[in-house]
């Protein structure tokens, strides 16, 4: 299944060591395999299972997902701002497909 493009907001500057929130939904309908469709056939699992986020290349945070989780998962964390770089998110569902996203952050 296609994930259509995340939606990630943080801010674009920030002062060294200032906190900072950061904000990602993603659409998904996160298919626990537990439904059936209209002929009666189970729809097979498919959910995002993992986000992974770096700060310039380091783990900044990392969630695993499961199928308890709702469609279309929205998931807010803090973070400090250390230096200016990239920020990079990858989505993997169960299959393997992988989004990634990238934003930048100017920090002074």
């Amino acid at each position: 299944m296609t994930m259509e493009k995340p939606r990630v907001k943080l801010p674009n500057k920030a002062k060294k060591g200032e906190i900072i929130e950061i904000k990602t939904l993603i659409s998904h309908p996160m298919e626990t395999g537990q439904r059936r469709d209209a002929q009666g056939k189970v729809v097979p699992r498919n959910i995002i299972n993992k986000l992974l986020v770096t700060y310039n290349g380091k783990e900044l945070f990392s969630a695993s997902l499961a199928p308890a989780i709702s469609a279309n998962p929205y998931i807010s964390f803090f973070a400090r701002a250390d230096e200016s770089g990239t920020i990079e998110f990858t989505w993997i569902e169960d299959g393997g497909e992988k989004m990634t996203h990238r934003e930048t952050i100017e920090v002074s």
